[in-house]
């Protein structure tokens, strides 16, 4: 039986030899699209198929190797192509689980025109969902090292069949472009595994710009947005915190989180992973805390792409140490301002003031007076009265001096 099964085998191998399995011809290589090919090839015309089954065998070589088989004579590739583009092609003939195949046939593209170093380097971008259904893109690079300084550099993103120019762009010192932001895109949120290419071409009248292509991954370029309605609260020794998943067309189950944890009292710091939006853990109810949050897609649902902005600073509890000395600190104000009050209505009362600082008295007379015995005689005479028993007890009478003397 064995024996019978290996003659049949040999005899179809035999019959495969037997046909000449003969290449595809016309085998093209068209630019359809940006970052875009179109491989098309034709059936070879002499080849007999003699109730075999044709197919073929692809294979790209660059920019990034990648093999594969297809029924069909076209296959369309999604690539940068700044540096080129080849690939072959070959027929495979298959009857009764057997196989052979034809040569190869390879086509190339040339890479795009332009001097080195002047294309851009560095190019990163982020979308991000900033309502339900829509997603804004933002991309930075910086110049080529051999780019002019006149070089104005200009971005356009394919996503699927729709193309867009940049609308807004960011300049250097010399006023290049070097970063794009689109509000609204085309770029469909929840969408898994999706390409999104960009490219950027310029020009400068001192130097032909080479342009430049990237793919990004929808997936790993998005950047979520912060988790919403936080509530933080502290009942009795344990911290207690709640809050909503991100803006985004995924469900709640899709999503992780990182929770910061700083005690203000003794500096401990904790970073702790999350799967739910809730939380409870045990602390020192003595202390304040501050705390924050940020949340990331997680690989129930998609590969993760870039973690969301950490949430602004939430603070809960009171350090009951630094409580008592500022209680104590104003509790020392205010018995002292009292005090001093105090003081100040007594003084008032029993005229201290006026003890403390008398008047000031009258300044003596600094010019000499020309009479100065008739004018204290004058100055110092008193009622006639007086002046009977001061003349008995002086020895002199007191005369009331005549105008003429002045």
């Amino acid at each position: 039986m064995w024996v019978r099964i290996l003659l049949r085998e040999h005899n179809i191998k035999m019959k495969l030899f037997a046909f000449q399995v003969l290449p595809p011809v016309n085998f093209t290589l068209t630019v359809s699209a940006l970052a875009q090919v179109l491989l098309h090839w034709e059936p070879n015309p002499a080849q007999e198929q003699n109730n075999s089954t044709i197919r073929y065998d692809v294979k790209i070589l660059s920019p990034e190797p990648e093999e594969y088989d297809t029924r069909r004579t076209r296959s369309v590739r999604t690539a940068a192509l700044h540096n080129g583009f080849s690939a072959r092609v070959r027929t495979l003939l298959l009857q009764e689980g057997l196989q052979i195949s034809s040569d190869w046939v390879e086509g190339n593209l040339p890479p795009l025109p332009g001097a080195a170093e002047t294309s851009v380097t560095n190019l990163s971008c982020v979308t991000h969902v900033t309502i339900p259904g829509n997603v804004s893109l933002h991309c930075s690079w910086l110049p080529g090292q051999g780019a002019p300084e006149d070089t104005k550099y200009f971005l356009f993103y394919r996503y699927e069949t729709h193309t867009e120019e940049c609308p807004t762009y960011s300049k250097d010192k010399w006023s290049r472009n070097i970063e794009c932001r689109f509000s609204s895109t085309q770029i469909q949120p929840g969408e898994i595994d999706n390409l999104i290419v960009v490219h950027i071409n310029g020009s400068s009248k001192r130097a032909a710009i080479k342009p430049f292509q990237q793919l990004f991954n929808q997936n790993a370029i998005e950047k979520v947005n912060i988790p919403r309605n936080i509530s933080i609260s502290l009942e009795q020794n344990d911290l207690l915190a709640t809050w909503e998943k991100p803006i985004s067309p995924f469900h709640e189950e899709c999503f992780e989180y990182e929770f910061y944890l700083i005690n203000l009292k003794s500096g401990n710091k904790q970073i702790l992973s999350l799967s739910s939006s809730s939380f409870q853990l045990r602390v020192d109810a003595s202390s304040r805390y501050s705390i924050r949050i940020r949340a990331n897609l997680n690989h129930i649902c998609r590969a993760p792409g870039v973690w969301s902005d950490w949430s602004d600073i939430i603070y809960v509890g009171q350090n009951k140490m630094e409580n008592s000395i500022a209680w104590i600190l104003t509790l020392l104000c205010v018995s002292t301002s009292c005090t001093l009050l105090f003081v100040a209505i007594i003084c008032q009362i029993n005229h201290v003031w006026s003890k403390l600082f008398p008047p000031i008295p009258t300044p003596s007379n600094k010019f000499r007076d020309p009479f100065p015995i008739d004018y204290e005689r004058a100055r110092t005479c008193p009622s006639s009265t007086e002046t009977e028993v001061g003349s008995l007890a002086e020895g002199f009478s007191c005369s009331v001096l005549d105008d003429s003397v002045f």
